[in-house]
């Protein structure tokens, strides 16, 4: 579990991300899982975007990717999900 200070750290490390993926009509799938997980454990930190035409929640989303991806869910803005996993082999965010 993440404190809120290292919550804090992380928002402002993904402050310049560009979102990586798009969860659309279809919601959440087992390929984008797994890309989700890759691209995590190159770069730990970053953002996915929510269509409008996604009929799930924005809530649920997030928390099925962290679920799926054991990932952490640092923030949730307008339709823009923050994840961060710590990297086995690419370490590259040192949390306070």
């Amino acid at each position: 579990m993440l404190t809120g200070k290292q919550k804090s750290y992380l928002r402002s490390e993904a402050h310049h991300l560009k979102p990586l993926f798009q969860v659309g009509k279809l919601g959440v799938n087992e390929n984008l899982v797994e890309q989700i997980d890759d691209v995590l454990e190159k770069r730990e930190l970053i953002k996915v975007s929510i269509l409008q035409n996604c009929e799930m929640d924005k809530k649920d989303v997030a928390e099925m990717l962290s679920e799926k991806a054991n990932a952490h869910v640092v923030q949730i803005i307008g339709s823009i999900i923050v994840l961060y996993k710590e990297s086995l082999e690419n370490k590259k965010i040192q949390l306070p």
